[in-house]
């Protein structure tokens, strides 16, 4: 298949998260193996509860597995303690979330450029401007959030998200609180992202008419993936 003939980026072996003991065990993620190729857009859907957020979290490094592995680039991010593991996120994992954890504070420019300054390193001002075009924010580098609408303001937390060069982009739920109109925005910048940077961009998703957007959709239930398609079609 194409997929097989490109550049692995991620793979995760038998992937569980278990929460409590005995009677009161809840499995929300169960025995996941996926691979995702490089410049690849993958949709992941399923319902509230289906396990999808838990997923993206271990796929992200944010919330270890009970057991199983998650490896970005061939590294093994759970064998790294949690200052390496923190570090690693940062560079390489751009994450979007429904709601969009800007600094309240901070101008447009400012929120994009944060996990730079977080990281000790200077941004890049050509990209800087490069992504504030694509986004629609050249004229808005100097607004704070709240001088902002829902999707401006989405699209600065994709700005952020971007601004590393991450290995991968995770989007949870990134049109979720926001109107049709503005939803499509963001996914028609998405799609961008993994066009002109040959990003890959795994989104998490209760919508399958978006998901049917990306380049394959996997559905989870109950904490399984299970399915696979391409363009809207069964593979």
């Amino acid at each position: 298949m194409e997929q097989g003939r490109k550049l692995e980026i991620l793979r995760t072996e038998h992937l569980c998260k278990r929460y409590g003991k005995g009677n009161n065990e809840v499995i929300a993620v169960n025995d996941v193996s996926i691979s995702v190729a490089q410049g690849e857009f993958v949709a992941i859907v399923g319902s509230s509860g289906s396990g999808k957020s838990t997923l993206m979290h271990m796929l992200g490094g944010v919330d270890r597995p009970t057991s199983g592995r998650v490896l970005i680039e061939d590294n093994d991010i759970y064998k790294m303690n949690d200052d390496r593991l923190a570090i690693f996120r940062r560079r390489q994992v751009g994450l979007i979330y429904q709601f969009y954890n800007l600094i309240p504070v901070l101008t447009v420019e400012e929120n994009m450029m944060l996990p730079c300054e977080l990281d000790g390193r200077k941004p890049d001002p050509e990209l800087v401007g490069e992504l504030a075009g694509l986004l629609g924010l050249t004229k808005r580098l100097n607004y704070l959030p709240n001088e902002l609408s829902g999707g401006q303001q989405q699209r600065v937390a994709i700005g952020r998200a971007l601004i590393a060069r991450p290995a991968i982009l995770l989007a949870d739920e990134p049109t979720g609180n926001l109107d049709t109109r503005a939803g499509n925005e963001i996914m028609e910048l998405l799609k961008a992202s993994n066009r002109r940077y040959r990003q890959t961009v795994i989104m998490i998703t209760h919508n399958l008419e978006l998901a049917k957007q990306a380049d394959r959709v996997l559905q989870i239930e109950d904490g399984y993936v299970s399915g696979g398609q391409r363009g809207g079609v069964e593979v």
